[in-house]
């Protein structure tokens, strides 16, 4: 008996029965081609991703709030870990392959810099000023799976989960999320439009219905959590929420997110397409709007954002500098450069290799740095 043929076989028993909207194993596609093992294409990547370094890092990234003195705070590894069970449980309602969605899922937040979207502000401004380019995490979380992990090489993950990684941005909510069909060519097109043109890469939809619901999952994964940390911190108070969005969504983390997940799957199920009600929608942007207002405006204030934002700035030239005289004492050196591959080296500009190193940095890392230079 060939034990391999049919282990690989019953990996791939449940797609006989997916819905006829779901992506399955055999449409995968690997921009460089690999023999695929016993695992499927999609169940592959995602043990790809979880034993990476970078993903470990994710534990000791921000989600909102940095520097605070409270365990219970979450961390950008509970956030991909609640997006992936979000989309998981929603996917398999609708029976779409939950492989790739757990893929996406895992990966989506891994192009994050330190201290979130605050950091995100702060690299864009760097790469604005000395590339003349856009930046994005989900964007750089692509750069990182094809050309620096791995030392360099890259994972050559499947291109399904590459775009799924790209156009996760679950900051732009809409109604309705409907695939956009795409080859491997206009998937690479639109990375490489999005570091010049970063508004119209923002339009650009996933290739997979799987995608689609991670997408959707990003905001239900954070908006209600997001409200608990804040309530935690003595930030809001519960009752600060607008009754108009309580009676419709609910005022806790948990019943948000079981509304909103009920919500899709009673609109979405043997559709096309993953859709909110008119209801739900309106007090899911209303809810958002509230979070930016009370919550994300203030994560920081104006004094520690501008204190690290000058410590990026004196980080960036210190260790652009530090490639150029080649001070192999430097961290840039000891944790990253001398562990990537030639072909990275050789390929990468400089500005570039930093930005990378930045990128990857985790909050501890990245404020320690700051306050040594500081004193230095």
């Amino acid at each position: 008996m060939d034990y391999i043929a049919l282990a690989k076989k019953n990996f791939l028993k449940k797609e006989s029965n997916l819905s006829p909207y779901a992506t399955k194993s055999g449409d995968a596609i690997r921009l460089n081609d690999q023999q695929e093992d016993i695992r499927p294409p999609y169940f592959h990547d995602i043990d790809r991703i979880i034993h990476s370094m970078s993903y470990t890092r994710y534990a000791n990234k921000t989600q909102v709030y940095s520097e605070f003195d409270n365990d219970h705070i979450s961390s950008r590894m509970v956030h991909v870990q609640l997006v992936s069970k979000i989309a998981r449980t929603i996917g398999r309602a609708l029976n779409l392959n939950e492989d790739l969605i757990e893929a996406i899922a895992l990966g989506h937040d891994i192009g994050h810099t330190p201290l979130g979207h605050s950091g995100e502000a702060m690299i864009a401004k760097i790469c604005k000023q000395e590339l003349d380019e856009d930046f994005a995490h989900n964007i750089q979380g692509v750069r990182y799976y094809m050309n620096i992990a791995k030392d360099g090489s890259g994972y050559n993950l499947t291109v399904q989960v590459l775009d799924g990684i790209m156009c996760h941005n679950g900051e732009l909510l809409s109604a309705k999320y409907e695939p956009e069909v795409k080859t491997p060519e206009e998937f690479l097109q639109q990375y490489h439009l999005a570091y010049h043109d970063l508004k119209q890469a923002a339009t650009h939809r996933p290739m997979t219905l799987e995608g689609c619901v991670v997408r959707i999952s990003d905001i239900i994964g954070y908006i209600g959590r997001d409200i608990e940390d804040a309530i935690r911190l003595n930030k809001i108070k519960r009752e600060d929420i607008p009754t108009h969005i309580t009676t419709v969504l609910g005022s806790t983390n948990r019943e948000i997110v079981n509304t909103l997940i009920v919500d899709i799957i009673e609109q979405s199920l043997n559709k096309p397409y993953i859709k909110l009600s008119d209801s739900v929608y309106q007090a899911l942007m209303d809810l958002k709007k509230f979070n930016y207002t009370h919550i994300y405006r203030y994560s920081q204030t104006v004094e520690e954002y501008q204190y690290y934002e000058h410590g990026m700035q004196k980080l960036y030239r210190k260790y652009l500098e530090d490639i150029k005289n080649q001070n192999k004492k430097s961290i840039i050196y000891t944790l990253f450069l001398d562990h990537q591959s030639t072909t990275y080296l050789q390929s990468t500009n400089d500005k570039r290799k930093v930005i990378d190193f930045l990128c990857g940095m985790t909050d501890d890392l990245f404020i320690k740095q700051v306050k040594m230079l500081d004193k230095s």
